[in-house]
């Protein structure tokens, strides 16, 4: 067991593969994460095939696709498969001690998932089953019982203020505290696996005063919005229309889509920031030469692009993560490099447990890191109902899938790479476009199969959007009056 490596396993929630100063985004302020990346390898391809939270996570976790683990439409009830090994018991089964600190969205909402403790932080869910997370839990011991989201600010939106009570109680800040006692906690007879998982930059937008000042004076870009975006309502996308109609508010002037940028970015550089202090814990305790770091996301965020906000599309701010791999010197991977293969979160799994020592189970559908492979595309779906889109993403190119109107959107990712011009209709691509559907055909599964009919795609009638009927339907996660999900004093 002694030349197993140690293993910490960074995940933040909602950050775009874009949003990093080593990607050469000039806006944002993230040195630890540069730093990292620098003495790493940083994966520039790195996709989120589901890209919202709960499928991601059991991609993540289980090293399979959504196929396979059983969920694109987000089921907050399906609890994990019980024949599929996850990353924290792989590890346990070899020998390992396995903690994880934060967000885990699993059913219930108490499941381990094969780790020996976890110190839990829900942002607000209550599910049945559990009353408290540990961090409301922490609040009520030191006097702000129910006070977790006393700063009014909503899980869904975009609206922001500083911090409200002492930094100590920050979310973030209790996070990353918690890790650091988890790793001077350790059993230092047996190496570790840590999952440290941030909420965060999900909103709610609440990061300290002094992060928000960091940021004072950057002259912002405005939004990019595509030509594709101009073309009349009932033309676009029903999905893309669905998610942009509710967060329309945040791209209506540039000094809002400013101020939700600022405080986006402010909450990034804040974790950026107190990675330091789990780096430097590892450091003083005699760890950081044996243990291997990997930094990713569940997902990326629009963050007003193309007028949407969130997730939930295909576009790239949202399947593109960041991924940055920093393993020991004893590990023999070539580092200080970028690295343009297309990764999934499905090899998370693999590249991991490869790198630590420990075998890889039978079944896992991601492949290491470690090996010499060129991957020639992802497929990512999402959604079974109207809102409902596939993909298909190689390095240089991307096809879009709704199959309500049978919408096809193809982008030059090589050429445009902010997918300003949609090149379905051009004849000169007609070629590139019918080999991507092809493939994409040959993904599609359950439901799917009857968006095709003698070998090509027809898809779905078009739907008219209706913004206040869609608000009534029960099918759908907001109703518009509840402020997107807002939360209250408990």
């Amino acid at each position: 067991m002694a030349e197993r490596k140690n293993v910490l396993l960074i995940t933040v929630d909602q950050w775009s593969g874009d949003y990093l100063g080593c990607a050469g985004n000039e806006e944002i302020l993230t040195p630890s994460l540069d730093e990292l990346a620098r003495y790493g390898i940083r994966y520039t391809n790195a996709i989120s095939a589901t890209p919202v939270c709960i499928p991601a996570r059991r991609e993540l976790m289980l090293g399979v696709t959504s196929k396979t683990h059983g969920d694109r439409v987000f089921n907050e009830s399906l609890r994990m498969p019980c024949d599929i090994p996850s990353l924290a018991q792989t590890f346990r089964d070899n020998g390992y001690q396995a903690y994880a600190v934060g967000k885990l969205h699993v059913y219930p909402q108490r499941d381990r998932i094969g780790f020996d403790d976890v110190i839990l932080h829900e942002e607000g869910r209550h599910k049945p089953g559990m009353i408290q997370d540990d961090y409301e839990r922490y609040l009520a011991c030191n006097g702000h019982a129910g006070e977790e989201f006393s700063h009014g600010m909503c899980n869904n939106n975009y609206s922001y203020r500083p911090f409200n009570m002492e930094e100590k109680f920050h979310a973030t800040n209790w996070v990353t505290r918690e890790m650091c006692e988890t790793i001077l906690r350790r059993d230092p007879d047996r190496p570790a696996f840590w999952y440290l998982s941030y909420a965060a930059p999900h909103p709610p937008l609440v990061p300290p005063q002094e992060y928000l000042d960091l940021y004072d004076g950057v002259e912002f870009s405005s939004p990019v919005f595509g030509e594709w975006t101009k073309k009349p309502k009932d033309e676009l996308p029903f999905g893309y229309t669905y998610y942009s109609s509710l967060y329309q508010y945040y791209t209506s002037t540039k000094r809002v889509s400013d101020n939700a940028k600022r405080a986006y970015y402010a909450s990034c550089t804040y974790i950026d920031h107190q990675l330091r202090l789990v780096i430097g814990t590892l450091r003083e305790q005699g760890l950081l030469e044996d243990t291997v770091i990997l930094f990713t996301a569940d997902h990326g965020e629009m963050l007003g692009t193309h007028g949407s906000f969130g997730k939930f599309l295909m576009y790239e701010p949202c399947v593109k993560v960041p991924f940055i791999l920093s393993p020991p010197a004893s590990c023999g991977m070539e580092c200080n490099r970028i690295d343009d293969r297309i990764v999934e979160l499905r090899d998370v799994m693999p590249t991991l447990l490869t790198l630590a020592g420990v075998p890889v189970p039978e079944g896992v559908e991601g492949v290491s890191l470690t090996e010499d492979f060129d991957r020639e595309y992802t497929y990512g779906e999402l959604w079974e109902d109207d809102r409902a889109t596939r993909m298909i993403r190689t390095k240089d190119w991307k096809l879009i899938y709704y199959p309500v109107g049978n919408i096809f959107q193809l982008f030059d990712l090589k050429h445009d790479p902010m997918e300003l011009n949609d090149l379905a209709d051009d004849p000169a691509c007609r070629d590139t476009r019918d080999c991507l559907a092809q493939k994409l055909i040959e993904h599609l599964y359950g439901s799917d199969v009857c968006f095709v009919k003698e070998g090509e795609l027809v898809g779905l009638p078009q739907k008219k959007y209706d913004f206040y009927a869609t608000l009534q339907d029960s099918g759908k996660l907001f109703k518009g009056r509840d402020m997107l999900l807002q939360r209250g004093l408990r």
